[in-house]
């Protein structure tokens, strides 16, 4: 090939380590539909809106219910959150296949563990959920919890950044990339206790949320968009161009 492309600096170094023969890659970040995540929250189900109403702050993590995603992460963190700010709410939304077992069996031990962190009543659990819940949830909550480790790219954080959402993640992988910690959200080691100083921040300054998120909208328009993709490709065609 006279180019190899990948998605992250972070999935270069995979490449370059398991195919050392590879040279150079170039790093084209993948793009964004971003009219998609521009349409108007329409038809919001009631008890969605109960949620936002009955609760100041609502944390969202969104990751399919596999054991490699952490997500017991989010729910021990926001246990330590929870003890000093009752006001906050822990929404795990996520793709569910009840033909997959680990689905089925991770969903139940998330479900328990919970109730032996005595969040059970802060905490809502969503499988599979529609694009208009996805895209409402995005758009309103207090922040996203990103907890997956090594991740090659990461399209979640960059969704929840052009919705104006700032983003609490694993500094590893593509989110080292795509979240600028303390401009566009947080960066911290997988340990609960960290996740959690991190989500106070958002309780206890009323105004971050807007103003890191307002930094994500503008990330992601500069760097993630569909016109910042074809710009780099169109780039890297023209050098190839140029020299053969």
């Amino acid at each position: 090939a006279d180019k190899v492309f990948v998605n992250s600096a972070f999935t270069e170094s995979v490449v370059r380590k398991t195919f050392p023969g590879v040279g150079k890659c170039e790093i084209l970040y993948p793009s964004l539909n971003t009219r998609k995540f521009s349409e108007n929250i329409e038809d919001v189900k009631p008890e969605l809106e109960q949620l936002f109403s009955e609760n100041k702050y609502v944390f969202f993590s969104l990751n399919r219910y596999e054991r490699k995603k952490n997500i017991s992460l989010a729910l021990e963190s926001f246990s330590i959150l929870c003890k000093q700010y009752p006001s906050c709410h822990l929404v795990i939304a996520g793709g569910y296949d009840p033909r997959v077992s680990e689905n089925v069996q991770y969903h139940l031990e998330l479900e328990k563990l919970a109730g032996d962190l005595h969040i059970t009543d802060h905490v809502t659990f969503l499988r599979s959920v529609d694009s208009a819940t996805k895209l409402c949830l995005l758009k309103r909550s207090t922040a996203l919890i990103y907890t997956p480790s090594n991740e090659h790219f990461g399209i979640v954080p960059v969704e929840s950044m052009y919705c104006g959402t700032p983003v609490v993640a694993v500094n590893s992988g593509g989110p080292l990339e795509t979240v600028q910690d303390g401009c566009t959200g947080f960066l911290r080691e997988p340990v609960n206790s960290q996740f959690a100083e991190a989500m106070r921040r958002f309780v206890e300054d009323e105004g971050l949320t807007q103003r890191l998120g307002n930094n994500g909208r503008r990330r992601v328009e500069e760097c993630f968009s569909f016109q910042a993709f074809s710009d780099s490709l169109n780039s890297a065609v023209l050098e190839l161009c140029l020299i053969g």
